[in-house]
């Protein structure tokens, strides 16, 4: 169940199937474990369905901020396969930032939130159309450095959206165990949560380069 979706119109009818989806990441596997990967991985799986949902309301013109785990996202904001795949053969999955399609990953945990914010006063400031959508995980959610932006953000009317992908865990640390408690959910802020099917970082399997 996704969480506040229905707040936002369908404005995107990309042709990108779950199939298409775990199908690039089975290729980045196999360039992975036969040791062409020179740098970290962090794939994604068991949300294909979710995003392809919530990417149906991200325009083409609008901005994503991604998190490590962003080889999805990147598919479905329309940037060329070939591209992705290019950048991650060159170790760069976990920092995947394409400025001419509005797409930025960063590997540090919440680390794009305030960056995603000053791009949301931009373009208020601008009068623009354009919108920013800030996908963070569980374990940001929990953090000071959400909660102000989050404040800030929605104080002063800011086209920003933020989406929380909640799979129970930062790294392998487990939210609750650390929390003891997860926060409330705002009614602004798009929630859904998934069980992951990938270890945090590679395969499981060990890879001699």
């Amino acid at each position: 169940m996704i969480k506040n979706l229905e707040k936002h119109p369908i404005v995107n009818n990309h042709k990108i199937t779950k199939e298409d989806l775990i199908s690039f990441e089975k290729k980045i596997i196999d360039q992975w474990e036969s040791g062409k990967i020179r740098g970290p991985i962090h794939l994604s799986g068991g949300n294909e369905d979710d995003l392809i949902e919530i990417f149906k309301r991200i325009k083409k013109s609008d901005w994503v901020f991604s998190t490590w785990r962003s080889h999805y996202h990147g598919l479905l904001k329309g940037i060329p396969e070939g591209w992705l795949e290019s950048e991650i053969l060159q170790g760069k999955s976990i920092t995947l930032v394409n400025k001419e399609e509005k797409f930025y990953s960063s590997a540090i945990v919440g680390g794009t939130i305030p960056i995603a914010v000053g791009v949301a006063m931009a373009l208020k400031e601008q009068n623009s159309t354009e919108r920013v959508w800030c996908f963070i995980g569980d374990m940001a959610f929990e953090t000071g450095g959400f909660m102000e932006n989050y404040k800030y953000a929605k104080n002063f009317e800011l086209p920003i959206t933020f989406v929380v992908e909640d799979n129970g865990v930062s790294t392998n640390t487990p939210t609750i165990e650390t929390w003891k408690i997860k926060s409330d959910v705002p009614d602004d802020v798009i929630w859904y949560d998934y069980t992951k099917v990938w270890p945090h970082y590679g395969t499981g399997k060990w890879v001699i380069f």
